[in-house]
Parts: C-alpha cells; structure tokens; sequence
C-alpha cells in the first residue's frame, strides 16, 4: 500500500501527456503493433500484463514459415530461410539479453508450467528434514497447483510442506523483514524458495538477488517465475544467480496467446549431468542426435532440459518480438516502464479519493509497468463503465483494476486519459 506524502512531479494536463509523448525516444514503437479495434477506431488497451499486443511485422515472420513449408516440405528444417532444426537458437541471444542471462543459460520450450514441473524434478529434491516450499502467499494459482502436487508427488502433505510468504499488518504489502523473518525461522527445513518475481496482483516486484543470497545461505534452492518479470523488469539472472527461474512470453513478451515459455538454469548446473531431470531426445547433444543412439548425450546449460523439437509458428511470432526488445533495449524499455507507471500513480494520487488504494508499491526496485488499483467498497462496475468507453484493462476480484502501460506501446497520453476516465467516473457516483 503506498502511504506517502502527495508532492506533484507533473503538470496534470492533456498537454502537459503530449509534450511527454513528444520527448519519447520510444514513441516510434507503437506504431510497430497493431490495437485492438472497433467502429470507433482503436481501443485504449493497459492489458499487456496478461496479453501482449501483436507486433505488425509477426505476420510476415509467420507467413515466411509457411512458405516454407509449402515449398520445401520436410527439407525446411534445413533449407528454410531459417532453418527449424535450430530454430530455437535463433532466439536465445535477444532473449538472453532480455533477462541477464548467458545464452548458455537460456533455452525458448515448453509453456510455463511445464518447464516449472521440469525445474522442480531436478531442484526440488525433498528428505525428511529438508521438504519444505516457500512460495508467496497470493501466487498465481497455477503455481501454487504445481507446487502442491510436487509435494504430494514425493509423498509429503501441503499442509505441512508448503510455507506461504505472507504480509503483515493486515496489507497485501511483502517487506524484506518479512521475507528475511521466514528464511530465518524456517531455512532449514525449506528444500526451495519459489517466489514470483512480480506478483500478479498487487504489481509488487521482489528482490531477487537479496532473496536468493539469503535463501542459499540457508541450503535452499531457488527458483523464481518471471511470467511477469521476463520484458518488463530489467533483469540480471545471471548475476543475481538463482538456480533456475521459468517465465511465459505473451505477456510483456508479445508472443501470442499460450505461446512459448522460456527456462533459465544457472550455469553453475551446466556441467552437472547427475542432476535429476525427465529427458527428451532434443535434450540430445545436436552434433549427433540424428544418429538416433539409443544412448543419451545431454547437452551443456539449459538445452540439456529440452524434450521436443521446436514448434516453428510460435517461435515464428517469439523473433519478431524479440527483435523489437533487442532494437529497443531493456534499459531504456525499464526507464520509460518506471516513467508511464510513476506518472500513473501520481495522476491517481491526485484525485485524493477515499475508495482509491493503490497496491502498487511506489519505490521503483519494487515494482514494474503494472499498477494495482483497489476501489474500495465498490464493485465490477466502475471496470465496466471502462470498458464500455473503449478502455481495456484487467478485473480482479473482488475490487482490484489492474492497469499496465507498457513502454513499447504505450503513450503518457494513453496514461491521462485513463486517469481522466477513471476521474469522471468516480466524481459522477
């Protein structure tokens, strides 16, 4: 919850958006994707934390696959423009890049939730005093499902194995001294520390390397989701050194609905071939996979973790999102995230409203593009009356708008004029 003293920092005016807009020396990017549309024209969309927009040049990328595929058939996993029988390798760098990590860290498979049950065959490896995972206490749900049925899996109870990193002081506010009270108290009997990066509902963005740092001291494992750190946060994974981390792509990433996951495994685990993993021939060293030996040769970092061929189309989509970030760059992606998100939450703080609470915290190592607003003692309908006036923005119940203006596509003055929406409507109830 942000208590603070309300000091403007800007000129709350339309005009005051458009000279912002003006100085932008990343406006040009959005006109690289399309909005979405009606008879009036384009929409306002804030909703790229849960489903980025499609970048315009996706489509030639996808369709450059399928010609492919029509002219060469089977011979297109060598003699495609791109060729699919590496295809994935086409995206490590510029996904690297986009989370701090060495290519060698780093492999583009799977969707989220398969790669976490991946990760967690190899790192969560319970004993009898050792069984514990701490997870956040409002971790996206499919988290927590994975979780819970690891520990069931190795024949533990989630009442007894799952510990919940939880607020205090009846907020939705996690503090340090929280995390740190938890690793202190209960280090040692915790086999891995499983933290969202961002959290999904209230935006609060948590301290990866401090976390990590102290979870090792401990013996812990350490694994983070990035579904909404990975293009949003300016990220340093291999630095900050957890063990593994996982995340989606189309969310910050633009990759498209239920598109691609991506894995990090630290290299400190790059050479460690005993690590317990479930294996799939494309985990199978490149240089002689075809061979077909009934004999397995991991491959060094992440690639190890593969199962399958890549699936071409979406990673198809993945490139040309990527290369977006890459001509971008994170840093100044994160600076203008920080910029759009702060003048939101002043623009909020402005109005002075009793129902409005803004989750989010405002320091900015603690939080990304996405601010959560509470109405408090209100209900769906001030979301709807959004809607209604072509504005798309996110819904969590029971009373919590989640709005996200991303750097890549998002204006300051898409900021004011949700602000000034939000305004006539609460002033007109």
């Amino acid at each position: 919850m942000i208590t603070f003293a309300f000091i403007s920092k800007f000129m709350f005016s339309h005009e005051d958006s458009l000279q912002k807009d003006r100085n932008d020396s990343l406006a040009s990017f959005r006109s690289q994707f399309h909005f979405p549309r009606d008879a009036q024209g384009s929409l306002l969309y804030f909703c790229g934390n849960s489903l980025g927009l499609q970048p315009i040049q996706t489509k030639e990328y996808v369709m450059q696959e399928l010609d492919d595929w029509s002219e060469f058939g089977v011979e297109g996993h060598l003699e495609a423009e791109r060729p699919w029988v590496r295809y994935h390798e086409f995206l490590t760098e510029p996904m690297a890049a986009a989370v701090g990590a060495l290519p060698h860290e780093l492999v583009v498979m799977n969707t989220l939730t398969v790669n976490l049950h991946l990760m967690m065959v190899s790192f969560y490896r319970p004993t009898k005093s050792r069984h514990k995972i701490l997870i956040e206490y409002s971790a996206f749900p499919s988290d927590r499902y994975a979780v819970e049925s690891q520990i069931r899996f190795h024949g533990f109870d989630p009442k007894e194995s799952l510990i919940l990193l939880t607020p205090k002081d009846q907020n939705e506010y996690v503090s340090w001294e929280n995390i740190k009270e938890v690793l202190e108290s209960h280090g040692e009997e915790i086999a891995l520390v499983l933290i969202g990066s961002v959290n999904y509902y209230t935006g609060q963005a948590y301290p990866i390397k401090k976390i990590t740092d102290l979870a090792h001291k401990y013996g812990c494992k350490v694994g983070f989701d990035l579904a909404h750190g990975a293009g949003n946060l300016l990220l340093d994974l291999h630095n900050d050194a957890p063990d593994f981390a996982v995340w989606c792509s189309y969310k910050y990433l633009n990759s498209g609905p239920g598109s691609l996951a991506g894995c990090f495994v630290h290299e400190k685990h790059a050479d460690d071939y005993e690590i317990p993993r479930f294996a799939g021939w494309w985990g199978h060293n490149k240089v002689d996979r075809f061979k077909m030996s009934p004999q397995m040769k991991l491959m060094r970092g992440a690639e190890g973790w593969q199962l399958s061929n890549p699936p071409i189309l979406p990673m198809a989509c993945m490139l040309s999102s990527l290369q977006l970030f890459s001509k971008a760059g994170m840093p100044a992606l994160r600076k203008k995230s920080l910029e759009l998100s702060e003048y939101l939450i002043q623009l909020l703080q402005s109005l002075n409203h009793p129902s409005i609470r803004i989750l989010t915290p405002q320091s900015e190592e603690e939080r990304g593009s996405q601010v959560s607003i509470q109405i408090r003692g209100g209900d769906k309908r001030i979301y709807n009356e959004l809607k209604n006036i072509r504005i798309i923005a996110d819904w969590r119940e029971p009373d919590v708008i989640r709005v996200a203006p991303v750097p890549l596509y998002n204006s300051f003055s898409d900021v004011y004029f949700f602000y000034d929406a939000l305004k006539n409507i609460i002033q007109s109830k």
